[in-house]
């Protein structure tokens, strides 16, 4: 179903459609393809970083996060955009990362209602074990399968996906 009627004026004088939009096949595919390698790719990296290194692909964003910050250290809730986790799963993951000596917790000087989070140097050696078995599968599953025109491409589309997600939606008008 292709979905092209004009959308019809419903109770209140609201737009509403006829009926739904439904995908074409091709924009299905495109649609399926994506939500496979949205569920695929991260249980695969999630497999190979816990086989090789024990950590989930989580942690290892947090490691990482806090290794390209300056001084190696965040704010939790910075962390938490950077990982695109919630505090409460970011505090957890910290928490087990903390216990094994690769990040600690402490108030923030300037303002004692956050707290940041800095990778210790055992964490910075962890990560820099870590990372180029991470590449390595990286590169197997998504850049070698791409030529360099597809990978553009790839960048070119996540970008204006994630502009899409980024952009916040229109205030709603009051009933």
């Amino acid at each position: 179903m292709d979905g092209g009627r004009e959308p019809a004026a419903g109770a209140g004088g609201r737009v509403t459609p006829a009926e739904p939009r439904w995908l074409r096949d091709s924009e299905r595919t495109a649609w399926r393809g994506l939500i496979n390698v949205m569920t695929r790719l991260p249980a695969a990296l999630d497999a190979q970083l816990r086989r090789d290194a024990g950590l989930s692909h989580f942690e290892y964003s947090v490691l990482v996060g806090l290794s390209e910050a300056p001084n190696r250290t965040l704010a939790m809730a910075r962390l938490a955009e950077f990982t695109c986790g919630s505090l409460s799963r970011l505090s957890h993951a910290v928490k087990r990362l903390e216990d094994k000596g690769w990040v600690r917790r402490f108030p923030c000087a300037a303002d004692g209602r956050v707290t940041n989070a800095i990778l210790t140097d055992l964490g910075f050696e962890k990560l820099a074990a870590t990372a180029p078995g991470h590449v390595e599968t990286v590169r197997d599953l998504v850049v070698e399968a791409l030529s360099r025109e597809q990978l553009n491409q790839l960048t070119a589309i996540c970008g204006q996906v994630l502009d899409r997600l980024d952009t916040p939606p229109p205030p709603t008008r009051p009933c």
